[in-house]
């Protein structure tokens, strides 16, 4: 499948610039927007309004239509969610993470797509040349929720020093999950921490999984990962009675199960990916050679309730998850 994509990328890109920018505009005076967000999720949820808000505030409420449309976490939606926006022939796409924006992909080479809340686009998209901070060459680019990984790996080295083990979890099935770990476990094992996987591959392995990381870890890492942030209730009744303490990847998922990370503002990354939509439609930019953007800032936060059930104290610069 990566393979396949490679080769539909590189088939395309040289033709996109033209066609994407000749699609976009308002012919009766309102710009339409379709938007597919992959699942409900608090994180997801406000990354959108983010889009919205900044796009209604800057275009007027009468000159901006939107398409809200949400896939409950089935990929398959996405596509038929996609395949139906390229029908209506909208103006642009938001496609709300990573199934979102590889429906969109494959729905459409015409019609500009901007991911947001998307961990690593290189990995979704099947191009490797494609990090933060760079373009795609194709009708596609947005912005990242990527929070320097480095960055979470200090922040858990910061609180448990003197941990031994650490237990790395997430859903094999999300590509960017697998990412993270990929890149956080080489620095944690550097700082001297032995680094296990425990990946579960839907939700109803979630518990066992999550159970056996408690058994055998002194802290958990949980990255950014869809599939943990809705289960965050069943990773909370394991690692909280068990008091292992998990460092987690967004601040969603922290409220749920975590005592610290390292966090995006995903309204504010919303607002990001609505000031890219709007250079798009009105300034007449081109996607192609759009640099994929990250948020401005990260905060370290912490879950003040678990951390005072689990007894852990936090820094001062440390600000508490409202």
């Amino acid at each position: 499948m990566k393979t396949t994509k490679k080769l539909f990328a590189a088939i395309i890109a040289g033709a996109v610039a033209a066609s994407v920018t000749a699609c976009t505009g308002a012919d009766d005076g309102v710009y339409n927007i379709g938007i597919c967000q992959l699942a409900q999720h608090e994180a997801l949820d406000a990354a959108t309004k983010g889009f919205q808000d900044y796009l209604t505030e800057k275009l007027g409420e009468e000159k901006v239509s939107f398409n809200y449309q949400n896939a409950s976490g089935d990929s398959n939606t996405c596509s038929t969610i996609m395949n139906g926006f390229v029908s209506d022939g909208v103006d642009l796409i938001m496609a709300n993470a990573t199934a979102s924006a590889q429906a969109a992909q494959s729905a459409t080479i015409d019609i500009p797509i901007l991911g947001t809340s998307i961990t690593d686009y290189g990995e979704t998209l099947g191009m490797d040349n494609v990090t933060s901070g760079s373009p795609t060459g194709t009708n596609i680019s947005g912005t990242t929720d990527l929070a320097p990984l480095d960055g979470q790996a200090e922040v858990l080295k910061e609180l448990f020093p003197e941990a031994k083990n650490v237990g790395l979890v997430y859903c094999s099935a999300e590509p960017n999950s697998a990412y993270q770990i990929k890149t956080i476990k080489p620095i944690l094992e550097e700082m001297g921490y032995k680094c296990t996987e425990f990946s579960f591959t839907d939700t109803n392995d979630v518990s066992s999984v999550v159970t056996s990381a408690t058994d055998s870890s002194d802290v958990i890492y949980i990255p950014t990962d869809n599939m943990a942030a809705s289960c965050k209730e069943t990773i909370a009744n394991i690692v909280i009675p068990a008091k292992v303490p998990v460092i987690s990847g967004e601040e969603k998922a922290c409220e749920g199960f975590g005592v610290a990370t390292l966090s995006v503002d995903y309204y504010e990354l919303g607002q990001i990916t609505g000031e890219m939509a709007y250079d798009i439609l009105v300034n007449g930019e081109d996607i192609s050679a759009m640099e994929i953007r990250s948020a401005p800032s990260f905060t370290k936060k912490y879950n003040a309730e678990i951390c005072e059930k689990l007894g852990i104290e936090v820094p001062s610069d440390y600000e508490a998850i409202s």
